[in-house]
């Protein structure tokens, strides 16, 4: 079983939006474990009660879609050399269940139900992507306050520029509805 090295740089591709929560799939999260999804998911049941909705949860029928065609379609269809969300599509196609997806919380309560060195290891780097994704979003809210505070402060100032331009396009468009002289002699 192939693993990814425990990277914030090769883990946040695997890291999907759903439900308003960034989560990561049994099957992702098993390679990352070295170990099968199998294996991962009975583990978790069980210990079910340390899993509650919050921590993860099946995905729906419409949401597992969803994932493989957006992996299909990303892959180049089954180029393998064409995108990392490859592996991804090839261990979700043959699927007898929906996945599971793991919240933040869900995957640093699978450290404590696996526990080998290696889980330790992957944990210690997701919750590293995840610290990273966080702050990244909150420089980009900060970004975007700043430029809408410049857009408001330039919007006063160029109102009067506005409203000029607005003026002579209005003046323009009224000279041209006026019935036009002719020039020359009439007879």
């Amino acid at each position: 079983m192939a693993s990814i090295k425990p990277r914030p740089e090769n883990l946040a591709p695997l890291i999907l939006f759903l439900r308003g929560e960034r989560v990561l799939l049994d099957s992702d999260l098993a390679t990352l474990y070295g170990v099968e999804a199998r294996a991962l998911n009975q583990a978790v049941s069980r210990n079910r009660r340390r899993f509650p909705g919050d921590f993860m949860f099946r995905l729906t029928e419409q949401e597992f879609r969803g994932i493989r065609l957006r992996f299909v379609t990303a892959s180049g269809r089954g180029n393998p050399d064409s995108s990392q969300t490859v592996m991804s599509s090839r261990k979700h196609r043959g699927r007898a269940y929906r996945p599971y997806a793991f919240t933040e919380q869900g995957i640093a309560m699978l450290s404590s139900v696996l526990r080998s060195q290696r889980a330790v290891e992957v944990n210690i780097a997701i919750m590293r992507t995840f610290v990273q994704l966080r702050r990244l979003m909150d420089s980009n809210r900060s970004l975007a306050r700043k430029i809408e505070a410049m857009e408001r402060k330039y919007e006063e100032q160029f109102a009067v520029v506005f409203d000029a331009i607005k003026k002579l396009v209005a003046e323009d468009e009224a000279r041209r509805a006026q019935p036009r002289r002719r020039i020359g002699f009439i007879s």
